[in-house]
């Protein structure tokens, strides 16, 4: 488990996880996104940086996108898909989540869908 689902709120705060295949400490997150969880590595495509500027904050102001604390590169929070700003077209690597009884889950061996944030079996 990574975190009680309401620990996340639409277009708030996230939370960091440790991901393994990803490096370790907090080398992945979680955030909320038109009321799904959504999980990425919290690497930076462009240049390899963890996102958040202070530990959790992965949104820009309007809380509608993810935005690189380094360099200012804007993601779909759906996708992961860079939509403006310098790695424009690249995508942030999403882990499988979902949210079943009030928590929030993750997979090791499990990759996710394409699209990002889709959901998968915990035993």
């Amino acid at each position: 488990m990574i975190c009680e689902a309401a620990a996340l709120a639409e277009g708030g705060a996230g939370v960091r996880f440790d991901w393994a295949p990803a490096g370790g400490e907090g080398k992945g997150f979680v955030v909320r996104h038109d009321g799904a969880a959504r999980a990425f590595v919290n690497r930076c495509p462009h240049l390899g940086v963890e996102l958040d500027w202070q530990p959790g904050e992965f949104f820009e102001e309007t809380g509608l996108y993810l935005i690189c604390s380094t360099h200012g590169a804007i993601f779909d929070p759906s996708t992961g898909l860079c939509v403006a700003g310098p790695c424009r077209g690249a995508r942030l690597e999403a882990i499988a989540v979902e949210e079943r009884q009030g928590r929030i889950l993750i997979h090791d061996d499990c990759p996710a869908p394409a699209r990002g944030g889709g959901s998968g079996e915990q035993p």
